[in-house]
Parts: C-alpha cells; structure tokens; sequence
C-alpha cells in the first residue's frame, strides 16, 4: 500500500512539470494570436490608423520638443548669468588704497566669487576702446573732464539672490565714505530687471510647453479612444462570437492593446527623428544668437538610446492607457 502511494506521489511530481510546460505552451500561443491579430487591425483599419499615429506624432513631438527648448533655455540663462556682474561705483578720488581695501572686504563675502576693481582711468579707456569707430564719441570723450566713476565688479554665486551684497552696500562704513552719489548699483538698476526679464520668459516657455504637451496628451487619448472604440464597433460580431466560445475579457483587449501601442512606437520612431533633425537644423542659427545650444546637442547625442526608449514607452503608455479604457468601457456592456 505504501509503495502504491510512493508510486502515486512520484506520477504526481513528474507530471506537475509537464503541466507547466503545457501551460506555458498555451500562454506562449496565446500571446502569439494576441499579437498576430493586434497587427492584423493595425493594418485593417488603414485611414483610422493614420489618424490616430499622426495625433500621437504630434503629441510626442511636442513633449521632446518642449524638453528640449526647455534645456536650451536653461543653458542659455546659466550662460548669460555667468557673464553678469555686479557693479558698485565709487567716487571718481577714491584713494586707489581704499578701493583696495573695500574689494578686500568685498572678497569675504560669502555669495561673491570674484571682484575686479575697474579704476576711472581704466574705464575710460574700456570707453575708448568700444566706440573707436565713432570718432565723434572719441573728439566728445577727449573733451570732457573725467567724471567716469570707479567701477567695483562683483560676481556672485546666484544672481537672483543680491541679498548679502545689498547688506554690504547698506551697512558698511568704508564703502558708504566712497560710493558714487550718482550712479545706483547695477544690482538695483536696470540691469537686474533685465536678467528678471528673462527669468519671467523662461518660466512663461517652460509652463506653455507643458500647457501644449498636457493639451495633446489629452486630444491623443480621445482619439485613440475613439480609435479603438471604431475598432471595436467594426469587430462587434467576431468579437461576441469570441465571448460565446468563451475567451476570456484579456485574449479579446490583447489585440487592441496592441494596435495602440503600435500607434505608439511608430509615433515615437517620427517624433524622435523629428525633434533631432530639427535641433541639427536649428543648431548653427541659435549659436549665431548667442543661444546655447552645443551642451542640449552633446546630451541627445549621447543619450540617444535611452531617449529611443523612453519615447517608446511613453507612446506605448499612452496607447495603452487609451486602449485599455476603450474595451473596458465596451465589455461592461
């Protein structure tokens, strides 16, 4: 009896892997008709599968494109920050000693990385120097007494936060014996609402591109939905046939899960090459504007397999979220 049961126990063991392999067979022939019919109405329904990839190109193309000039944009302000100083203007008879010494103490400051001290007669000549093609500017220049004042240029560390600096310029003592009663620093004047000009148009780009991209996203769901709901409506008969048989509700959305992340893919594969052929294009014309565009070029370049992919999904998301509403919506009733 008990080498019977033993007998039994080892049938049971040695046919469990065999019925995982079958399973396994089953669930492997299943996915390929899933498939195989998901291709099948992607190529069925010619004119909506068209529709349907061209909205997503768009929405797609928006997205990249909107990442990209967003990261042009951000370069371009880093760049120009850069290149900002700070000015602080002394008295024309500041004691060259004394101007020394407020740069020193300039220097301690924690928010300054760099200050240069431009002296009255080194700032007329800087004048000099930029207008030596106007020789009405040079006779002007060479009549007028030098009231240039002193110039103190300070670079900091975040141009959007003169915090410290404006401290220093209100508190200190040496500094308020020699600042220039004439002339504001730059960090009060125009200058400063320059660079807040173009912090408020890189923050109005970057906020309308995601407004457009969310915009599309949107339009690229219903018209897949609608899409697929077509689909649908135009299969209803095979598909109630398929019901009858008894195919579960997964084998009957497979297909269309597929045919939209087909939608997807293919919809990615043209926005990638459309957002790349168009920042090689659009490279040589925003360097000549001064517009920084190499380090956004160098990082596409690099990253471009994973930018592939991460298009890919996000098309293939996208489709199948819109899918995925679409038969739910249809088998319920």
């Amino acid at each position: 009896m008990l080498a019977m049961l033993k007998q039994n126990d080892n049938q049971k063991k040695e046919e469990k892997p065999k019925k995982q392999k079958r399973q396994f067979s089953r669930k492997m022939l299943t996915f390929g008709r899933v498939i195989r019919y998901g291709v099948s109405n992607f190529r069925r329904n010619a004119w909506l599968t068209m529709a349907a990839t061209v909205v997503m190109t768009m929405t797609l193309s928006i997205i990249f494109i909107s990442l990209i000039a967003r990261n042009v944009m951000l370069d371009t302000v880093n760049t120009l920050k850069d290149k900002v100083d700070m000015s602080i203007y002394l008295k024309t008879d500041t004691p060259s000693n004394e101007a020394t010494a407020i740069q020193n103490e300039l220097k301690q400051l924690k928010s300054v990385t760099k200050v240069t001290y431009i002296s009255p007669e080194e700032g007329r000549n800087e004048i000099v120097q930029e207008n030596s093609d106007s020789i009405d500017y040079l006779n002007a220049i060479n009549e007028a007494t030098n009231e240039i004042p002193g110039t103190l240029r300070v670079k900091i560390v975040d141009i959007d936060n003169t915090s410290e600096l404006q401290s220093f310029v209100k508190n200190d003592v040496l500094l308020k014996k020699y600042i220039s009663s004439d002339f504001q620093p730059s960090f009060a004047g125009s200058r400063k609402a320059s660079i807040e000009s173009i912090g408020k148009t890189m923050n109005f780009i970057e906020k309308a591109g995601v407004v457009l991209a969310v915009f599309f996203v949107i339009i690229s769901f219903f018209v897949i939905y609608n899409t697929i709901r077509m689909a649908i409506f135009n299969r209803k008969d095979e598909i109630y046939m398929m019901q009858l048989i008894g195919a579960d509700q997964s084998f009957i959305r497979g297909p269309f899960l597929v045919e939209a992340s087909m939608y997807g893919c293919i919809a990615a594969v043209i926005a990638t090459i459309v957002g790349y052929v168009g920042i090689i294009f659009a490279k040589a014309p925003l360097n000549s504007y001064s517009i920084s565009v190499d380090s956004t070029y160098s990082l596409l370049i690099i990253f471009l397999p994973v930018i592939i992919v991460t298009m890919l999904l996000l098309g293939i998301i996208i489709g199948c979220i819109s899918s995925y509403f679409a038969t739910k919506r249809y088998l319920k009733l």
